[in-house]
């Protein structure tokens, strides 16, 4: 179950579907994180309200096919032979899109199975072809409504990127570890830019969120302002790895012992926990702050939940390694009221829910205008 908790920002991501360049970002974060017995790192210990669907290419009946035109009558002949797909005019050509999903194949390759990527094949061409479509008919809009992107704004969108990475990580290296390059991410970013004014001109005075709307969204979803019971724990962590012999392992384990001894014998868990976590939560002493039920891994979970609050923890053993678990508090469960920060935080899901609507509605309106035909192979 998804929950909605007021001390959450919900962070709208303006239009994924054209910004590549921060999803691959966005996606590689994980990549600079270490392991912990936190089972969903994103969410652990916060309840967050349900997001509305991505933003992607709205699905049509008549969706682009590798054997024929899905729009138009227009025959493939010698002049246009090398098209693989035209919107009013504008042209891709067949090396074009094999050079891009050959890149986006490229892209899969430690995602996907080896022998499953041919069979992707298909369904990444339609992505491409679709990407297209949509890039060309947005951009068509956007310059006729002459729509631009500031500076500022530009970097008010890096500097959100930069929020979202770990301790001590820089845009510039998330950039350098996944062959991304800066210039076409700031040109990727001011299309995005462009594409929210799109949306906000689009919607007009229809973007405004009611009290109405507030109120009755909170009341036909109670069960997303739900806050289960958690508890704030703090930990110090002998990793093991799978290759340790025996010896080790044992060695391992009367480490974590003795490191609990001497914090029941009045040792500064914090301290101990900086000089001796192979957890990067040392970092802070230990303190993995607040988490609910499934958000770590069961063994460490069942004994964090059954001890007693200040207690020192009897050395609990997970496929991470040897914790010692102390509580500091419990939290139990409750409702969040529809106070003026809750209201706040819904007001703000629902404006992304009329963006996306509205952006969904005017691709379908730009497709239906336009004379898109995609050739077959």
């Amino acid at each position: 179950m998804i929950h909605y908790s007021r001390r959450d920002n919900v962070i709208i991501t303006h239009f994924r579907l054209l910004l590549i360049g921060a999803a691959v970002l966005l996606a590689c974060l994980v990549s600079f994180g270490c392991d912990s017995p936190q089972q969903n790192a994103a969410t652990a210990g916060r309840p967050v309200i349900a997001p509305g669907p991505a933003v992607e290419p709205p699905a049509t009946d008549s969706s682009p096919s590798n054997a024929a035109p899905v729009k138009g009558t227009a025959a493939a002949s010698a002049a246009d032979s090398a098209t693989a797909v035209e919107v009013d005019g504008a042209k891709m050509t067949r090396s074009q899109l094999d050079r891009e999903v050959q890149g986006k194949l490229a892209g899969l390759a430690g995602q996907v199975p080896a022998e499953n990527l041919e069979n992707a094949r298909g369904e990444v061409r339609k992505a491409v072809i679709d990407e297209f479509i949509v890039r060309t008919l947005l951009d068509r809009e956007i310059n006729r409504r002459k729509l631009t992107a500031t500076e500022r704004e530009i970097k008010e969108v890096l500097d959100t990127m930069k929020k979202q990475l770990p301790a001590g990580a820089t845009l510039e290296e998330v950039f350098e570890k996944n062959k991304i390059d800066p210039a076409v991410m700031r040109e990727e970013i001011a299309l995005n830019v462009r594409i929210g004014k799109l949306v906000t001109a689009e919607m007009g005075t229809s973007a405004k969120v009611t009290d109405k709307e507030i109120n009755d969204f909170y009341r036909k979803n109670q069960d997303q302002f739900k806050q289960p019971e958690a508890i704030h724990a703090r930990h110090i962590l002998i990793a093991k790895r799978p290759d340790d012999s025996a010896k080790v392992t044992a060695e391992k384990k009367a480490k974590a012992e003795e490191l609990r001894k001497q914090l029941v014998a009045g040792a500064d868990f914090a301290e101990l926990a900086r000089k001796n976590s192979d957890c990067p939560s040392k970092q802070n002493g230990g303190d993995l702050g607040f988490f609910s039920r499934g958000q770590m891994v069961k063994p460490f979970e069942e004994a964090a939940f059954s001890q007693q609050t200040k207690a020192i923890g009897p050395v609990v053993e997970t496929e991470f390694g040897y914790h010692i678990i102390q509580v500091a508090e419990r939290r139990a469960a409750t409702t969040v009221k529809l106070d003026a920060e809750t209201k706040k935080q819904v007001t703000a899901f629902l404006e992304r829910q009329k963006k996306e609507s509205a952006y969904e509605g005017m691709i379908k309106r730009l497709k239906g205008a336009a004379n898109i035909v995609v050739y077959g192979n």
